[in-house]
């Protein structure tokens, strides 16, 4: 599951090893505006967070830190960098291996100093292991092609998708711009701080084109007119000496008409959603737009040429109602065993909900509390007594019935039946997740009862 959300496009430039600094300073600074560009994870189990939630995913998934201890700082494998390379790629292998310890081991049986006395190229295999434990976004990488040792810059921070097309346009504008930096911008160290160039990677990651940046000699831009107007043209001329170019202005121009249609990944997922808003469950919601990401993708159109998703295209209830985590409700009202049924009664009353969970201090059910409980108590009860000082375990139903997300809906629909229950809490493990009543079953009744009528007027 991990992998899967945090599957990127990972480009590598080559790059000369006595270039390797300013390109890759030049790296670093052009990651933010294009990760602006490029973003297409806003939205993680249902919640919408970050433009690009994958980077922060990311460095959570991996994160080998123990508690810190007091004020002393551990640096994450997964990391942008604290400071700007001054001379070669030999300071960052050197600070990664100071600081991170071997996560794998392997025998190796090359001598790198003998292999160099003897006139060979040593693969540094140590070394190549240890740096594929370390996940910088712009990762410097060694490796030996047809006999000649190279060095190469991998951008990690590209996201895989919407398309192929709008993958490669990503990597054109990336690969571009590095080109581009030098002639443009010199010693892009003396005209943008380290901390700066950190700054608009993180705001591009939790804003998309959204984001403001500090740019070179103390600009403050916008992410679209900075692409638009400084940015395009730098990678263009970047590209020039290299690519086609009809090739340039195919991908390029994707990178411009996204932008300034704001169509990212992103952003065609957050209309998506809004378009869908009180419409059908959170799960349908995330099918439909799943179900419409795999449609458009066969039109190889990019991202921001996508009509909006539909909830039709969830597929309908056969595939919205296979489990019961597919339509649970997971936003709770609960309350605890020693709070008054009065406060149980205003919460059923101002939300319209006729069951109410009662849990433990760590989530934990313990028991359920229905609207019908209640009636009958306060029937019971006549005149006689304070309803309002009545706590909830005086009435609430213990070991209620309950199902895991896992449960089939024909298995839950038997298990209410049979027990004779209207409502079933959602476990996982001990823990309250969800709940399900009969009232969630109603949209399946109507699309069942609608199909059956308009089969039989078709059939008369």
């Amino acid at each position: 599951m991990l992998e899967a959300c945090n599957c990127s496009c990972q480009v590598h430039l080559q790059v000369d090893s006595t270039e390797f600094a300013p390109m890759y300073n030049a790296a670093q600074a052009m990651t933010g505006p294009v990760l602006a560009a490029a973003v297409n994870s806003p939205v993680l189990f249902g919640k919408r967070l970050w433009a690009e939630t994958r980077i922060a995913l990311f460095r959570q998934s991996i994160d080998t830190r123990s508690t810190s201890v007091h004020l002393r700082e551990f640096s994450t494998r997964v990391r942008f960098g604290d400071r700007w390379v001054k001379e070669s790629v030999a300071e960052l292998f050197q600070e990664d291996i100071a600081q991170f310890r071997v996560l794998l081991a392997q025998e190796t049986v090359e001598d790198p100093f003998e292999q160099l006395a003897a006139g060979d190229i040593p693969r540094l295999q140590a070394l190549q292991l240890h740096n594929g434990t370390v996940y910088r976004w712009n990762r410097p990488c060694y490796g030996i092609s047809e006999g000649k040792p190279h060095l190469r810059i991998e951008c990690r921070v590209l996201p895989s998708g919407p398309t192929v097309l709008d993958e490669v346009a990503n990597a054109a504008f990336w690969i571009g711009l590095v080109l581009g930096a030098k002639h443009e911008y010199g010693d892009i160290t003396e005209r943008l701080s380290f901390a700066d160039a950190k700054y608009n990677f993180l705001t591009a990651s939790r804003q998309g084109l959204d984001a403001g940046f500090r740019w070179v000699d103390g600009q403050s831009v916008t992410a679209p007119e900075l692409i638009l107007e400084t940015l395009l043209p730098l990678a263009r001329a970047g590209l020039e000496a290299y690519v086609d170019r009809s090739e340039i202005d195919k991908y390029l121009g994707v990178i411009h008409d996204r932008v300034q249609s704001r169509g990212t990944g992103s952003d065609w997922m957050m209309r998506s959603l809004s378009e869908m808003e009180d419409r059908g469950s959170r799960s349908e919601r995330m099918t439909a737009l799943t179900a419409a990401i795999a449609n458009r993708q066969s039109e190889r159109k990019p991202c921001h040429e996508w009509e909006l998703a539909m909830l039709e295209e969830a597929g309908g209830w056969t595939r919205k109602y296979v489990k019961v985590e597919d339509y649970m409700t997971t936003q709770l009202f609960t309350v605890q065993e020693d709070e008054l049924l009065e406060m149980v009664a205003f919460l059923m009353e101002r939300n319209q909900i006729r069951h109410v969970p009662v849990e433990d201090e760590q989530n934990r059910l313990v028991g359920l509390v229905s609207y019908r409980s209640i009636l009958r108590m306060a029937s019971d009860m006549g005149n006689e007594g304070d309803k309002g000082t009545t706590p909830v375990k005086t009435i609430m139903e213990r070991d209620p019935v309950c199902v895991t997300p896992e449960t089939s809906t024909l298995e839950a629909i038997d298990m209410m039946r049979k027990n004779a229950v209207s409502c079933l809490p959602v476990l996982k493990g001990e823990k309250l997740v969800g709940l399900v009543t009969e009232a969630d079953f109603m949209p399946i009744a109507y699309e069942l009862l609608e199909k059956q009528l308009t089969d039989a007027s078709t059939e008369d």
